[in-house]
């Protein structure tokens, strides 16, 4: 059956959707599986377009990654649940992070009030984030179909092409800790962005070490997706 949709309930529910993911977490967003079915029965794919259009520009990148790729219907439903669970989960274990759920996926921040940090011009794994990032690596493997996006990022102190490079090197630290401990390369894509993405103000030192992060998208894999339709009898 088509659903046939106005253009001012398009743009209604587009700026709905907008304000709950600039201000929710995974607690406060836990009816994420019903937001699933709502999308596909109205069109997700031009609603996905609408939102990718508007949100990321403030300095969060990784929320392009999942945004307008949503799995509509029963199958939206299940894998909505699925990634509720894990977002929760996160939240419980990894307190400190950043925890946003966002259409079918989840974007984390980790900076140092998460255990995961790095000073100045560094990008090594310090004991304390090796204890979150291990707590992480557990729930990746409990929720094994997800594909995993991490993303470097710095403050502005040094060159546009040295904080390029280094924030390329603390992708890479995430990913390879985490890879290192097991889990399946093939899950993970890694990017960075240097200093262009800052999230907080780069003339203070607080707004420079939450901006010295990485962050990290979780996306439901074809597996996840495929098991989902064949559960509802989607196609």
């Amino acid at each position: 059956m088509k659903s046939i949709i106005n253009k001012p309930i398009i743009t209604l529910f587009s700026l709905l959707l907008i304000i709950n993911i600039s201000s929710c977490n995974a607690v406060k967003n836990a009816n994420n599986k019903q937001k699933g079915a709502v999308i596909g029965a109205t069109g997700g794919a031009i609603l996905g377009a609408i939102i990718g259009n508007n949100v990321g520009k403030g300095g969060n990148g990784e929320l392009g990654a999942v945004i307008g790729g949503v799995v509509g219907g029963g199958a939206g439903v299940l894998i909505g649940a699925k990634m509720d669970k894990q977002a929760q989960k996160i939240e419980e274990e990894i307190p400190g992070a950043v925890v946003e759920r966002v259409d079918d996926g989840i974007v984390i921040t980790f900076d140092e009030n998460s255990g995961v940090y790095f000073d100045t011009a560094k990008y090594n794994i310090n004991a304390a984030s090796q204890e979150t990032l291990n707590k992480l690596t557990g729930i990746f493997r409990e929720y094994p179909d997800t594909n995993i996006l991490v993303v470097g990022h710095t403050d502005s102190v040094g060159s546009n092409e040295n904080n390029m490079k280094l924030s390329k090197n603390r992708a890479y630290a995430v990913t390879n800790y985490l890879t290192g401990k097991g889990l399946s390369s093939g899950r993970f894509t890694t990017n960075w962005f240097g200093e262009s993405q800052p999230i907080h103000d780069n003339t203070s030192a607080s707004g420079r070490a939450k901006n010295r992060r990485v962050n990290v998208a979780i996306l439901p894999n074809d597996k996840m997706i495929n098991d989902a339709k064949t559960q509802s009898g989607g196609n």
